[in-house]
Order: C-alpha cells, then sequence, then structure tokens
C-alpha cells in the first residue's frame, strides 16, 4: 500500500519554526520527486516545494523561498521541510506529494501520490 505519512505540523509563533517530515512507503521513493503543498481555508492547493533525487534538483515557490528548505533521507525514505521566519500567512494543512522522477512542472494534475496533511497554524 502506497503512503505518504506526514508530521510535524502544530501551532508557532510568528517569526517561529517548525520541521514537517514525510514518511513514504509502498513505492519505489528512488523514482519519485516528493515535495509539499499547502491548502490555506478558502484557497487553492499551492505547490511549494518539490525535491528530486533523480537530477539532485529542488523548487521553490516564491511565497517560501529564501524561509523553507527540503531535504531527503533516502536511508529512511524521507522527506523534510524546514519551515523559518513563519508568517501568519503561512497557515496551512501542508501535504507531501509524489510525482515520477522530476519537480519541473510540479503541480496537483502531475501528482501520483497525496498524504493526508497535517496543519500548520502560525498565529499573531
Amino acid at each position: 500500500e502506497v503512503q505518504l505519512a506526514e508530521s510535524g505540523g502544530g501551532l508557532v509563533q510568528t517569526g517561529g519554526s517548525l520541521r514537517l517530515s514525510c514518511a513514504a512507503s509502498g513505492f519505489s521513493f528512488d523514482s519519485y520527486a516528493i515535495g509539499w503543498f499547502r491548502q490555506a481555508p478558502g484557497k487553492e492547493r499551492e505547490a511549494i516545494s518539490c525535491i528530486s533525487r533523480e537530477d539532485g534538483t529542488t523548487w521553490y515557490s516564491d511565497s517560501v523561498k529564501g524561509r523553507f528548505t527540503i531535504s531527503s533521507d533516502n536511508a529512511k525514505s524521507a522527506v523534510y521541510l524546514e519551515m523559518n521566519s513563519l508568517e501568519p500567512e503561512d497557515t496551512a494543512v501542508y501535504y507531501c506529494a509524489a510525482t515520477w522522477l522530476f519537480c519541473s512542472g510540479y503541480g496537483a494534475d502531475a501528482i501520483d501520490y497525496w498524504g493526508k496533511g497535517t496543519l500548520v497554524t502560525v498565529s499573531s
């Protein structure tokens, strides 16, 4: 069974940090680029970051570039999102998502597997 299990969400104050984790199982971890989407209340789901082990690339949306860092641990089949300088606008459900091989064109239509999400709330 394919699983992407997110953890690490919670409540944090403005300017604080959180580290999200995504544990992957049930598929070939090395064959997929894995990243993160988020969906704030009343808004569309937004792709924010991706990492590909196939070509070693990472990608960030403008909204998180410079504040968030994505990384992966092949031995643990896990992907992490280090989030710093959090703002109330970062409040959302964060989803781990996998697409075949590369981060190029990383959008909702290209996703093969989704996690169930973890809630991040940033208080002002």
